[in-house]
């Protein structure tokens, strides 16, 4: 008989992404006092609607001129260079929140990434800028019917920024990608 293995992070149930996996600064990808600046945030609720409160959540991204950044700094934030990663952890009411500039070019969305409790790998998924959404040129959302992709965009708040919650299943869950 084969010896059980111990479980891998990934497979036990937190909380433990809040307190290993953020770090100082890791949710301001620019000043907020950039030019650009603009606030993305929202919230991540599980199946039944109830916020996650163990989570974190990871962006990547292009610039607002649509350029991939080569920056080192992306875990010693310096305040001044743009690196196109960031990672926040959700608080007690699961919302998460980032500062950075909106991603342009051919590339207007965030790819985003996402720890939870309960879940045995994280997710992938995106966030698009509402304004440049298009879906019958990007690839992925015009895969994908209406209802569904619209799970995948941002909502343009009054004073600018960019609401979007995740939602881990049910009616209303979120697009995620699949790896193989």
């Amino acid at each position: 008989m084969t010896a059980l293995k111990p479980a891998t992070p990934g497979q036990t149930i937190g909380p433990f992404f809040g307190y290993a996996l953020p770090y100082e600064g890791g949710e301001n990808l620019v000043d907020r006092t950039h030019p650009a600046a603009v606030r993305l945030h929202g919230r991540i609720f599980d199946g039944a609607g109830v916020p996650v409160p163990d989570a974190v959540v990871e962006i990547w991204q292009v610039d607002e001129k649509g350029a991939i950044s080569d920056r080192p700094g992306s875990i010693n934030r310096d305040g001044y260079n743009f690196t196109g990663f960031g990672r926040a952890a959700v608080d007690g009411a699961g919302a998460y929140q980032f500062t950075t500039v909106e991603p342009g070019g051919e590339r207007p969305f965030f790819s985003v990434v996402v720890f939870a409790r309960g879940l045995l790998d994280k997710l992938h998924t995106r966030i698009y800028v509402p304004e440049t959404v298009d879906l019958t040129v990007d690839p992925l959302l015009s895969s994908l019917p209406p209802e569904r992709a619209a799970t995948l965009i941002a909502e343009r708040e009054p004073n600018g920024n960019l609401l979007f919650d995740i939602v881990l299943q049910g009616d209303e869950e979120t697009v995620f990608l699949d790896f193989d």
